[in-house]
């Protein structure tokens, strides 16, 4: 069964653009969604697929009042684990400030294969984040900062901080992306590496489809402070998961 996720995944994918938002009535209601193939999956500038292919699908119900909840699932690959699936649920609310915009809401993020054989791992964790953004013309500046009080495999409190812009620079209808981010963890030790730094730089561009949806391709690079010796060593298996990385990435958009 397992085996079968990956497959599941991008069938739910390249199944995705046949549908369109679905507004639910006159209640306000709207449900979207996307759909990813990826040449890897990086979160915080670490892959979680060990260089493999990402196969991803997310889906979001948000009321016009601001409300909203969703959910994420996708493959991952950890060094001495079974782990073969993420699957983040997530709530929260959006409203505007003045020319800001706010998104606060909290977030669980769940490993439902994860085994490793130790009897104290704890991977699953909760956090609560808020992220701001702001528009000048084409180009907008975002930042975010999550909370959790016990972090990815009971590695105690991990604040993460990440601030970024969008360019949209009007040629052949292409956005640049810039993003830097800090992770600061409790238990160095049981997580495996230090606080570390990451940061990414994108490309991409939309392409509409009449009567399906909307579909991005980009590029991106990504890379860490983390030394090589340094990465995800808790786990007892030099990794190469922390060290800088190009991905291409195909996301179906409805």
């Amino acid at each position: 069964m397992r085996r079968a996720v990956p497959l599941l995944l991008a069938l739910l994918c390249l199944a995705l653009p046949v549908r369109a938002q679905v507004a639910i009535g006159e209640s306000g209601w709207t449900i979207s969604g996307t759909g990813t193939l990826a040449s890897d999956y990086v979160s915080r500038g670490i892959s979680q697929t060990m260089g493999r292919m990402a196969y991803q699908a997310s889906g979001e119900l948000a009321h016009e009042s601001g409300v909203y909840i969703g959910g994420f699932i996708g493959n991952v690959r950890f060094a001495g684990t079974d782990a073969r699936e993420e699957i983040d649920l997530l709530a929260g609310f959006r409203f505007t400030w003045g020319d800001t915009n706010f998104d606060i809401g909290g977030i669980g993020t769940f490993y439902p294969s994860y085994s490793s054989g130790r009897a104290s791992d704890a991977v699953d964790y909760g956090e609560a984040y808020l992220r701001v953004n702001r528009s000048f013309g084409p180009v907008k500046l975002m930042a975010s900062i999550n909370v959790s009080p016990n972090y990815f495999d009971a590695t105690g409190l991990g604040v993460y901080v990440e601030g970024g812009a969008d360019w949209d620079t009007a040629f052949w209808d292409l956005t640049l992306s810039a993003r830097l981010g800090y992770q600061f963890i409790e238990k160095n030790p049981r997580y495996g590496t230090p606080d570390y730094t990451w940061w990414g730089l994108a490309v991409s561009r939309d392409f509409e489809i009449a009567g399906v949806g909307t579909f991005t391709a980009s590029v991106n690079y990504f890379d860490t402070t983390i030394p090589r010796n340094q990465c995800l060593s808790g786990q007892g298996v030099q990794q190469d998961v922390c060290t800088a990385r190009v991905i291409a990435g195909l996301t179906f958009k409805f």
